[in-house]
């Protein structure tokens, strides 16, 4: 599965980045490929290309807050969980995502 993410917590920071970390080995773990972009008090890093969206099996927004660039997703499958499950619990999420592609 090809995953591109967007992270981004109320302070755009501790959040933020430990969601990123988690999500990327969870993915990985699991034999998926991800990209994760961050938004935060520093501005956007990892910047998804629009192949990476093109080529998205489907996008995970791990987000507190509103996001720029949404418009970019248009059409494609998105699940949106608060940052915190994407810390707490990635394995899971991961798989949560895997039925959700599933079901079509």
């Amino acid at each position: 599965m090809k995953i591109a993410a967007v992270a981004a917590c109320t302070s755009g920071i501790a959040h933020t980045y430990i969601a990123k970390e988690k999500l990327i080995r969870a993915a990985e773990s699991m034999g998926h490929t991800i990209h994760v972009e961050t938004q935060g008090t520093i501005g956007t890093e990892d910047e998804l290309t629009t192949e990476q969206i093109r080529e998205a099996d489907i996008i995970l927004l791990a987000i507190d807050i509103a996001i720029t660039g949404t418009d970019r997703f248009e059409g494609k499958k998105i699940v949106k969980v608060p940052t915190n499950i994407a810390v707490k619990a990635p394995k899971q999420l991961m798989t949560k995502i895997e039925s959700e592609l599933k079901k079509g």
